[in-house]
């Protein structure tokens, strides 16, 4: 056994090396003429369907319900604050949908998933869209938990369990609808931002997750992976987040990414990253990882350490 592993490390990764030199070219080419021929298709036609939103009081979720409103959609939005969701609502009736329920539910409730997913199938007879879009952060240094490690468990409860819980209860209606489910991750899924661990964790959960049900529904239920950069959210209002974009990557509105959003899942794409320049993140981590780790290492923790030194000596 031994001897076929060494044959394979010899032989294995410079044929596959040059073969994906010959090889992705044509296929990118390929790629781009896909994605061509399917932006001329008529797209998918959301008007009087069943869209379920989690996470909808506010930021993306709240864009999304609009944007499917204006579009005509019936909406189911989930969220905690009942509040903000009758605001929600009243809005996305002005904008055009038919038919909209409110939800106050906790999607990291095993319970209250299944509650609310069956709520919406009582009350429209069917489901075509599962928007999994809930979600919150702690922007701390995994060491500064300290005894408090209890304090990351809701980030993984909400980001990556609130998804599986919702999915597990809509899969059944979605098949009957041959639907759609409409996950958003992050690019922080692929990022080493110090201070963000346990969210980049659970953005790479959800994103592994959700592929690999992808290869498991096959045809049957569409899934298309969001994964949005920097966008202005009560989420990004964090002190952290803020210098962040301040000192390095620009923000994007809500509403512009929810207009992607809802066109990529017409189009019936399979990924999307918005705004697209963040994909060239994307090429650096996967190219010059060791780089770009350091490059985040040095930006947020070496000169944030110096900047408290010298601010404590001044003192």
């Amino acid at each position: 056994m031994d001897l076929i592993h060494d044959l394979l490390n010899i032989t294995l990764i410079p044929s596959t090396f040059f073969a994906l030199l010959l090889l992705v070219p044509p296929f990118y080419a390929f790629k781009f003429l896909s994605s061509l021929i399917k932006r001329c298709k008529p797209q998918e036609s959301v008007s009087g369907k069943v869209v379920l939103i989690t996470g909808a009081s506010s930021g993306i979720g709240e864009e999304l319900a609009y944007e499917y409103a204006r579009r005509g959609a019936r909406l189911a939005l989930v969220a905690r604050r009942e509040d903000r969701l009758r605001s929600v609502l009243h809005k996305a009736l002005q904008l055009g949908s038919p038919e909209a329920i409110i939800i106050p539910a906790d999607v990291s409730d095993i319970q209250d998933s299944q509650r609310f997913v069956d709520r919406t199938i009582n009350h429209f007879g069917q489901l075509d869209h599962l928007v999994n879009n809930a979600g919150i952060n702690q922007a701390k240094f995994f060491e500064e938990f300290s005894e408090k490690l209890s304090d990351l468990v809701p980030i993984m409860d909400v980001n990556f369990w609130g998804s599986v819980y919702a999915t597990h209860f809509a899969v059944s209606h979605l098949r009957k609808s041959r639907g759609k489910i409409v996950v958003i991750s992050s690019t922080a899924a692929w990022y080493p931002t110090p201070r963000m661990s346990f969210y980049n964790a659970s953005k790479a959960a959800m994103t592994s997750f959700f592929e690999t049900l992808r290869a498991e529904f096959g045809a049957d239920i569409g899934v298309t992976i969001v994964t949005p950069g920097f966008i202005k959210s009560e989420m990004t209002a964090d002190e952290f987040l803020s210098e962040i974009h301040a000192k390095i990557i620009p923000v994007e509105t809500a509403e512009r990414c929810a207009k992607a959003i809802l066109k990529s899942i017409c189009r019936g794409e399979m990924y999307l990253i918005e705004p697209s320049w963040m994909r060239t993140g994307v090429w650096l981590k996967w190219f010059f990882a060791a780089a770009v780790e350091w490059c985040f290492h040095f930006q947020f923790v070496k000169i944030p350490a110096e900047a408290a030194k010298r601010q404590t000596s001044n003192n």
